[in-house]
């Protein structure tokens, strides 16, 4: 079981990074041309397996080690599609893919999401603990119909997974949640604003469209709430301008810290938490209450927003050891998304934090990928980044951190220096029949097809996983070259 909480994930023993070893030296999976869109594009990575995900659009790739096997939990944005396995028309949910053979994924259950079209139903986020000898699956039902929720589902056959209870409904804007495995806390991102009126303020009255609910998981069969929070200035009852009027996209804790993003693509905020007040605090979500556990906020450029603020804590900067101060540093890799076709809006980026001064959190470096690169603005759909991978295993933690780029792909960036990065590797999927068009309207109306890399992490051997928006599945890749030298060290 990895703790999501207080330390980097265990259980990158010997066995697996000889396991890692042995899988870097294996050849890589073939790929035919595809019949409309592009063929793969990449440097230093390579495919080495895939799955369609039965042609559904594809968000969070999960990946949890359980009994031996490794398997890959996919959330889904909204939709429908026939699900082989029982011959049924089905609302996209959640898939479960059994990639223990990375080189062949297997796939193995699809739990149906709410009923809706894309971005109206589905079940985009999912996270996974392993509590009380069982594996348990923690998933948002819905997204921006007013019953959306939370719920629980037991996988401990992966194969065959059964509801659990239900966490919380009646919500809407369900995102993307944080579970600590090891205290069960978690952190359910979601909001009750009407869906018709963006003014309107729902039942709880919160004035955002999105905010943090806090439960006590520790016993999926029995959730227990403990707070709401958010910025103050957005709780119930507060007047004057709302602070992000967007909300929250989605925390990360690690150790007594909470990494809070805000603003997704635009008017971003970084907010720093301190855990066990939160956890802890009183639950009355007034302005003194919410401010009480923070620690600092960093504002963004309005032209960016916070959608992933992923820590890295613990960088030894190598050029700065003979320095008898501040060798060693904490960074937040924070990420706006990229929101329209073909480059309508502004250049975003990801952005290197140094949060060694937790009181003065201060961006230092920028990651992104030069559009000249591959004319990518042309190619179609969204490009720029979406999100970081979250992955905290040994292998690549500090060293290396993975950008999901929609139309570009993978990209393995470089962290080492955090004061200097560099991109390390890509890989760009090839499209296929099922990949989705995406379309611009200028007078006329264009669409193109391209891949969306939508969302991506890693594990323990050293595998990498894309989640495809435009309906192309799940790849998984690996690093080669220079870039696998990285994690080698050879």
């Amino acid at each position: 079981m990895h703790d999501a909480r207080t330390s980097p994930r265990r259980g990158a023993s010997l066995a697996v990074l000889g396991l890692v070893l042995v899988s870097l030296a294996a050849g890589p999976a073939s790929s035919q041309a595809p019949a409309r869109g592009h063929g793969a594009e990449a440097h230093d990575m390579e495919l080495v397996g895939h799955d369609e995900l039965q042609g559904r659009s594809a968000y969070q790739p999960t990946i949890h080690q359980q009994r031996g096997r490794f398997i890959a939990y996919v959330g889904h944005h909204g939709g429908r599609a026939r699900n082989p396995l029982t011959g049924a028309d089905e609302d996209n949910g959640t898939s479960i893919v059994d990639v223990t053979d990375p080189a062949r994924p297997r796939y193995l259950a699809h739990i149906p999401g709410m009923p809706g079209g894309p971005e109206q139903g589905g079940a985009q986020m999912v996270r996974v603990c392993d509590r009380q000898g069982k594996t348990y699956v923690l998933r948002t039902f819905g997204n921006s119909l007013p019953n959306s929720g939370h719920e629980v589902w037991d996988a401990t056959d992966p194969a065959k997974p059964r509801r659990v209870s239900t966490v919380v409904s009646g919500l809407t804007s369900t995102h993307k949640n944080w579970w600590e495995c090891d205290t069960g806390i978690a952190y359910l991102i979601s909001g009750d604003l009407a869906k018709t009126d963006p003014l309107q303020l729902g039942p709880s009255g919160w004035r955002t469209w999105r905010m943090t609910k806090i439960y006590d998981l520790s016993d999926p069969a029995k959730p227990v709430f403990i707070r709401d929070f958010g910025l103050a200035g957005q709780e119930p009852g507060s007047t004057g301008p709302i602070p992000v009027a967007h909300g929250v996209h989605g925390p990360i804790v690690l150790g007594n810290r909470a990494y809070f993003a805000y603003g997704t693509s635009a008017d971003g905020v970084l907010q720093i938490v301190d855990r066990q007040k939160l956890v802890t605090g009183p639950k009355e979500p007034t302005a003194a209450n919410l401010n009480d556990p923070e620690i600092s906020r960093l504002y963004m450029s309005p032209n960016w927003g916070g959608h992933t603020a992923f820590p890295v804590l613990g960088i030894p900067i190598a050029d700065w050891a003979a320095n008898t101060k501040g060798r060693v540093r904490d960074f937040v890799v924070l990420v706006s998304e990229a929101t329209a076709n073909e480059c309508r809006e502004f250049r975003h980026a990801a952005f290197m934090v140094d949060v060694t001064t937790e009181t003065r959190p201060f961006s230092v470096a920028t990651l992104q990928v030069p559009e000249s690169q591959g004319n990518f603005c042309r190619r179609g759909g969204r490009f720029g980044p979406h999100s970081s991978s979250e992955s905290f295993a040994p292998i690549f933690y500090k060293k290396l951190v993975f950008l999901a780029y929609f139309n570009g792909g993978v990209r393995a960036m470089d962290i080492r220096n955090p004061y200097a990065p560099r991109e390390a590797g890509f890989y760009i999927p090839a499209t296929t029949e099922r990949t989705a068009e995406r379309c611009v309207t200028n007078g006329t109306r264009s669409c193109k097809v391209a891949i969306q890399t939508n969302n991506v992490e890693a594990d323990e051997r050293g595998f990498v996983y894309l989640a495809d928006r435009a309906n192309t599945g799940l790849h998984i890749v690996r690093l080669t070259g220079e870039a696998a030298k990285i994690i080698t060290g050879n």
